[in-house]
């Protein structure tokens, strides 16, 4: 049985991919018309400013994309954690717009994926070095929840 999902309360009883289309359209109508001074406030000190979030975003829909299609091309596929602080530092030149962009494409992407997927390859499994055994419905249940974790952020830093 695969472990306790992080996002679970964020997602709650949602379809994670009615979450993963509305959340990412959500952050775009959010943002869109955002000055570059606007993508570097940030919902409390000390914390990613909205430009960093969405870079953040955009990075996870590209690993965890990835991880899912690995994990339906490759058995037994063992996936690999990455530290979240070092790949934001390899793209911290983006610009909010960019960063936002680069979101809502790869959702776009990973969605089309996710909504192909029948029940038996939504239970392909995989291996996690942190999690352990998990599955791609599991991974997809955790996309959803991440995005709505930082939709809630970005919604923070709107009313600032």
């Amino acid at each position: 049985m695969p472990p306790t999902n992080p996002y679970t309360p964020d997602l709650a009883d949602r379809d994670p991919l009615e979450a993963l289309a509305a959340t990412p359209a959500r952050i775009k109508a959010i943002a869109y018309d955002w000055t570059p001074v606007q993508f570097e406030h940030s919902y409390a000190p000390g914390k990613w400013s909205a430009r960093q979030i969405l870079i953040h975003l955009a990075q996870s829909e590209m690993a965890l994309g990835n991880r899912a299609r690995m994990a339906l091309s490759t058995q037994p596929y063992a996936s690999q954690a990455f530290d979240q602080d070092a790949w934001m530092a390899r793209d911290a030149a983006m610009t909010g717009r960019e960063a936002l962009d680069a979101l809502v494409a790869m959702a776009t992407m990973n969605l089309a994926l996710f909504r192909t997927l029948s029940a038996a390859e939504r239970a392909t499994p995989f291996t996690h070095p942190e999690y352990g055994g998990l599955t791609v419905d599991w991974l997809i249940h955790q996309m959803a929840g991440h995005q709505i974790h930082h939709l809630k952020q970005i919604e923070a830093i709107a009313t600032t």
